[in-house]
């Protein structure tokens, strides 16, 4: 499976997801279908990180993101300007951010990795970020996981966001079903180009808004 047919897969159920959250609060399957789309979305982030040319314009393209999604999202989700919950990609942008301090990868930078983990998952939590410090912690399993033996990997991942998720609700724990699928990632990209690339990243506020008029109509 490539990394074009994840995007397709957590794209698709984070829409799902958003539809039964705004719509339809009382249907727990559509959230369920929801569950997959985060873990594959930090997955795929970090790999991300590690096949991008320039991780600074990766950065600051998830941040771009974060502030143009803030409006639609504060729209779909509370059918107002709302400051104190933040969308996905400022999650993302901070799991990013955490990842490079830690690969430290031209040695300019010699942070304690538990520092950066805990300074990442308390920035998300004041910000109140979607996940918050969970999402920081699945974006960091991913990361330190990849060093290791494939089934070692997503064994340790799944106990790790097992025991995470337990602070979220028993909902949140359907989000281990999304391992099966990103155990069987290729490692290829898939089709790809830069219209593709951007609507991946426009899709998320597109879908929001729509959402929102579609509530208010």
């Amino acid at each position: 499976m490539s990394s074009f047919i994840l995007k397709i897969i957590a794209l698709t159920t984070m829409i799902i997801d958003h539809y039964g959250a705004i719509f339809q609060g009382d249907m727990t399957m559509l959230r369920i279908i929801g569950r997959l789309a985060f873990p594959i979305y930090c997955f795929l982030l970090v790999e991300g990180y590690y096949h991008t040319g320039n991780v600074k314009k990766y950065a600051l393209r998830l941040l771009l993101f974060a502030f143009i999604s803030e409006i639609p999202f504060d729209l779909a989700f509370f059918g107002r300007l709302y400051f104190s919950y933040q969308n996905i990609f400022f999650t993302l942008f901070i799991g990013l951010t955490a990842i490079y301090f830690l690969d430290n990868k031209d040695g300019r930078y010699n942070f304690n990795s538990a520092a950066v983990v805990i300074a990442a998952c308390v920035l998300a939590s004041l910000l109140s970020t979607d996940y918050q410090a969970i999402g920081i912690i699945y974006i960091i399993a991913f990361y330190y996981g990849r060093k290791y033996e494939k089934l070692n990997k997503f064994l340790t991942i799944g106990i790790i966001m097992f025991i995470v998720n337990l602070g979220a609700g028993m909902l949140q724990q359907f989000s281990l079903l999304a391992l099966p699928l990103i155990y069987i990632y290729n490692g290829e990209p898939g089709p790809r180009n830069k219209f593709l690339q951007i609507m991946f990243y426009a899709a998320y506020p597109l879908h929001l808004i729509l959402f929102y008029f579609f509530k208010i109509i």
